[in-house]
């Protein structure tokens, strides 16, 4: 497809990996939104974009618009740029698209599937895109768009894309939060997390190739109750970890008994 011309509005981990993804690939940043007119400079300088932080500023001249920033302002941000009635596609994995119907018939979807921080280079080749547009020309203008940066493009209703968030916070956040316990519990006995690393990285990439129910390991999937008892009572004094330890063992036990959920 011929290059386009993008305005980014946002300037947090999302924008910062699609804007980069986008001029990597040749089309054009023509500005940078942010409230915080710092932020907007900072990131509107390494994709080589003006910087604003007043819609009032937008150059009109753009293609469309990525709106990346947090769910609750994006209705905000989209009723201030449907008057220039350009495709304004948002970033959200949770915000349903009909939430831009209400306000323009040029919308749609632009999600990247992946976990962005500014300071962590990602192969934006692999990160899926999920696609989602209010009509079949707007969708397949995304599609060419998304293709242009990444090899995994996806077309994606907005429920299968709730889906999709839902996931994700199991998948990754949930997980992650996980890590920070165990880092933690390996403090408080002067260890380091890095001693984990190597079997975090072990557990990822096993799931690569097999479905998670089915390398599942750890005492609940052997129903080691000795074992168990001893990890609650090491969490005596945090019953609330102690609650998350005992719920997870058990929905682990439970699905090892037959209720693996392959998809």
């Amino acid at each position: 497809m011929h290059p386009m011309r993008i305005t980014i509005i946002g300037s947090g981990n999302v924008a910062t990996h699609l804007a980069a993804a986008f001029k990597n690939a040749g089309h054009r940043i023509v500005q940078v939104y942010s409230r915080d007119a710092h932020n907007a400079a900072l990131l509107a300088y390494h994709v080589g974009a003006e910087a604003i932080d007043d819609l009032t500023l937008v150059n009109p001249e753009t293609d469309v618009f990525i709106i990346a920033v947090r769910d609750d302002v994006i209705i905000k941000l989209a009723e201030k740029l449907a008057p220039y009635k350009k495709l304004i596609a948002h970033t959200s994995g949770a915000t349903h698209i009909e939430a831009l119907l209400a306000i323009t018939d040029n919308a749609g979807v632009f999600y990247p599937l992946q976990t962005f921080s500014k300071t962590k280079e990602v192969d934006f080749w692999s990160v899926p895109l999920c696609i989602e547009g209010a009509d079949e020309q707007i969708t397949r203008n995304l599609e060419q768009l998304a293709r242009t940066v990444s090899n995994n493009v996806y077309r994606v209703n907005s429920l299968q894309r709730k889906t999709l968030h839902l996931a994700a916070v199991f998948a990754c956040n949930f997980p992650n939060y996980l890590y920070g316990v165990a880092q933690q519990l390996l403090g408080e006995q002067n260890m380091g997390f890095e001693m984990l690393r190597p079997l975090i990285l072990e557990t990822a990439q096993k799931v690569q190739a097999h479905f998670p129910a089915d390398v599942q390991t750890g005492p609940a999937v052997r129903n080691d109750e000795n074992t168990m008892a001893a990890h609650l009572q090491m969490l005596g004094n945090d019953p609330e970890l102690a609650k998350i330890y005992s719920l997870l063992s058990q929905e682990i036990i439970k699905n090892n008994n037959g209720g693996h959920r392959h998809g």
